[in-house]
């Protein structure tokens, strides 16, 4: 079991960037309907995301975002209900860290299911033996092993595990009409990675599990977090952000062992990216993750 599992919800925090701050300053919240589809939705809560669709049949919505603040529950079902009476009948978690996926109790007391990766319930039963799970993270009714649909009112959603990245437990949530996909936390836009990453999931891992998601059919990404201008991604986005953990490897690399850690924390820099959200603040930490690769093999 990974030894930042209780913590797991810190490392999930993805930083926006000062306009996205600004913007949620102003409005805590937000609903809009993505362009160019009929019943797709994006809501935001301050520094979260959720997506969520419409049908004739119910609603398929996902991550919750309400650790420690309800009013976000609540702002999300409101929103949900000004479009229609249909109740949510599918609730999914993106992943197992609490600040997207706590707050499922209302979702559940519509009659919801509750769908995550097997990883993430392995994990919120250990957590719940430990006394560590939070009361607002409800457990899921069925899981995803490696690729899971769901049909509903005309509606197909794919749910795909990709491998281990930001965490063992993400799904990549796809849908083929659309030619959508919700990405949440480990292919940020135009940004870095949260600080030091993930310590019990290899580089390699991750940089794989962005490669299979570019392999897949689509041509919009919606985030867990906003960004500057709330702007989607593309495929152009995820390519770039394997380019940046690439680039950054092989600088690593090269100066591995000799000036690993502290020294590579503070001479590597890599200024084709320092425009990206959080480049001065997580790039020490992102070079030593990759200086452990290199010199520890984990």
């Amino acid at each position: 079991m990974p030894r930042k599992l209780v913590t797991a919800t810190a490392l999930a925090l993805i930083a926006f960037t000062g306009a996205a701050a600004a913007q949620t300053a102003a409005s805590p919240f937000a609903t809009r309907k993505i362009d160019g589809t009929d019943n797709v939705y994006l809501f935001r809560y301050q520094g979260h995301q959720s997506m969520f669709i419409v049908t004739p049949k119910g609603v398929i919505a996902t991550d919750p975002i309400g650790r420690y603040r309800p009013e976000a529950v609540t702002a999300y079902l409101a929103e949900i209900k000004k479009l229609t009476n249909q109740p949510v009948k599918y609730l999914i978690y993106s992943h197992a860290h609490f600040d997207h996926i706590a707050g499922g109790k209302p979702f559940k007391d519509q009659g919801a299911i509750v769908i995550a990766h097997k990883n993430a319930k392995t994990h919120f039963e250990w957590a719940k033996k430990q006394g560590a799970l939070l009361d607002s993270v409800v457990m899921p009714d069925q899981v995803v092993d490696r690729k899971k649909t769901i049909s509903l009112g005309g509606t197909t959603l794919e749910l795909i595990y990709v491998g281990r990245n930001h965490s063992d437990s993400s799904l990549v949530m796809r849908l083929p009409k659309e030619k959508l996909i919700f990405v949440v936390d480990f292919i940020p836009i135009e940004a870095l990675q949260f600080r030091d990453m993930p310590d019990n999931i290899s580089p390699v891992e991750y940089e794989d599990s962005i490669k299979k998601v570019i392999a897949l059919d689509w041509d919009r990404m919606l985030p867990g977090h906003p960004n500057a201008g709330g702007r989607l991604g593309t495929k152009k986005d995820a390519q770039d952000h394997l380019n940046y953990l690439q680039e950054l490897s092989a600088e690593v690399k090269k100066v591995a062992p000799a000036k690993c850690t502290d020294a590579a924390m503070k001479e590597i820099k890599l200024p084709k990216y320092e425009k990206w959200g959080n480049y001065e603040q997580w790039l020490p930490g992102n070079i030593q993750r990759y200086c452990y690769w290199w010199t520890q093999s984990y």
